[in-house]
């Protein structure tokens, strides 16, 4: 059996090459679609590896955009991968395994350990911070989130071992690079589904989380790290929330 890779990029000249190469070893069919709007130098560094098949793709939305990307792979098995993640070694000799067993299951998932500003998170609930991202593209939909996509499939879910690694946040301005579009398209995604902002959307929500993730899933055994990303993670509910009672507000007004 051979795999098929899908890697949507755009203006990450500074991930891409580490993410390709800890492909080669075990993916038979690497697919790199850069976004059409990409300015920096993503394509050129890509367009180095002889075994990548390079296009440039349209955005259409996180959801939107791999399923059409899905469309160009030749193999019914493919692993999905983001620009900013890499696979371990072991991972790698795991996938290469995979192919010479016959799969139980349509989709497969991973333990994905995220970096952020510095520091390997084990704890604030991101770790094992298991997702979907081995399957048979024959057996799966991408949800049609705004955000946050997932896959859409029945059965069970088998499990892979070994990690992926996230390099999520290398500052705190990539950081809220982030958080404004990502909050405005979480908002968007719960007014489309008719939801009410209720004030303890601000209130409760924001101080659990931060309760949660800090205390609860021990965040504060990841160093002033974990803090911060307690704090952001808060400020990130407090302000998806702030952004769904806008909506609504301009909803009455019209």
């Amino acid at each position: 059996m051979n795999l098929s890779s899908i890697l949507i990029a755009k203006n990450e000249e500074q991930n891409i090459e580490k993410c390709i190469k800890s492909l080669v070893n075990c993916i038979d069919e690497i697919n790199v679609f850069i976004d059409d709007l990409s300015d920096d130098r993503t394509f050129e560094i890509a367009d180095k590896f002889n075994n990548v098949k390079l296009r440039k793709i349209k955005w259409q939305g996180f959801s939107e955009t791999k399923q059409e990307a899905l469309k160009f792979v030749t193999n019914d098995w493919v692993l999905w991968i983001d620009a900013d993640e890499v696979l371990t070694e072991k991972l790698s000799e795991e996938l290469t395994k995979f192919k010479d067993n016959i799969p139980l299951h349509s989709v497969y998932s991973v333990p994905r350990k995220a970096f952020f500003l510095g520091k390997w998170i084990k704890h604030c609930g991101w770790y094992p911070d298991r997702v979907n991202r081995l399957f048979n593209k024959n057996e799966i939909k991408f949800s049609q989130s705004s955000v946050h996509e997932f896959l859409h499939y029945k059965g069970q879910t088998g499990k892979l071992k070994n990690d992926l690694l996230h390099f999520t946040d290398p500052d705190i301005f990539h950081y809220f690079e982030k958080f404004n579009l990502y909050t405005s398209l979480a908002a968007e995604e719960l007014n489309k589904k008719k939801r009410a902002f209720k004030i303890s959307d601000i209130l409760l929500r924001p101080a659990f989380t931060f309760f949660k993730m800090f205390i609860i899933k021990k965040g504060f055994l990841d160093g002033i790290q974990g803090f911060i990303l307690c704090v952001f993670s808060s400020a990130y509910v407090f302000t998806k929330y702030c952004k769904l009672w806008e909506l609504n507000k301009k909803g009455i007004q019209i």
